[in-house]
């Protein structure tokens, strides 16, 4: 799909990180870009700064959804790219010092990743369904989940956010399967070590030692790499039903 004026986009989880990036690259590239971000001062910020719009969005809540799928319906008139990087990444053993995992962490983090995915994947792919196609290949729109290589590679700790990215994983083909026949694709992008804000906060001798980890190049992944895959999926047809790796070769030790 061509990105251009026309186009009408949804970044969750915009305000920052891997999201912002996303944001700041589609609409570079001429889109009309709609954050969905819990954070309502940061992601109205960015927004702003993008020439963009703002709607604050639990995505996992499905109302919540609906309302701000529905605000850029009514102001756009369409959907044609939603591109999902909302997320949280909480820490906890299965079982530490005796106590079993919080089952509310657990949960939550289910719900925020994977179901929140969820959510606005399928809703606005019925909305992405009522729109006339914009390519001669038939396509109506593109969707664009975030997994991680957790997915794979969990580590000690993690149990609870490789369960859900491993659900996105595990999503992605039958979500393709499904929406084939309306003209919508599906890719997942499954990122490595990034410099997310969690990670910028770290010291710079530890940044270092984790990007020492990445076979090639030995670095921590930029924000603009993940940005640049995911606009590379809207533009390229054949990428449909695929989960991509973005992590320069890493395998992740288990702690």
């Amino acid at each position: 799909m061509e990105i251009n004026t026309s186009r009408v986009a949804i970044v969750t989880g915009g305000a920052s990180g891997l999201g912002a990036a996303v944001a700041k690259e589609l609409s570079s590239a001429g889109a009309k870009v709609t954050i969905f971000d819990m954070n309502a001062e940061q992601g109205a910020a960015m927004a702003e700064s993008i020439g963009g719009a703002f709607q604050q969005v639990d995505v996992s809540d499905p109302a919540s959804v609906a309302s701000g799928v529905a605000a850029v319906k009514d102001a756009q008139g369409g959907i044609n790219i939603l591109v999902n990087c909302a997320g949280i990444g909480p820490a906890a053993k299965t079982v530490s010092r005796g106590e079993a995992h919080d089952p509310a962490m657990f949960d939550k983090t289910i719900r925020v990743n994977l179901i929140g995915t969820f959510n606005c994947a399928s809703q606005v792919a019925a909305v992405m369904a009522e729109g006339d196609p914009v390519t001669a290949d038939g396509e109506r729109g593109v969707i664009v989940n975030t997994a991680s290589v957790a997915a794979y590679d969990g580590q000690v700790g993690q149990v609870a956010y490789a369960a859900s990215k491993g659900g996105i994983v595990g999503m992605t083909l039958p979500m393709a399967r499904d929406l084939s026949q309306i003209g919508i694709r599906v890719c997942t992008i499954a990122p490595g070590i990034f410099m997310t804000p969690l990670l910028a906060g770290l010291p710079e001798e530890v940044q270092t030692s984790l990007g020492q980890q990445v076979p090639f190049p030995s670095r921590l992944g930029d924000p603009g790499e993940f940005a640049s895959l995911a606009r590379h999926i809207v533009e390229n047809a054949m990428l449909n039903g695929e989960v991509i790796r973005l992590d320069g070769a890493i395998r992740m030790a288990p702690r």
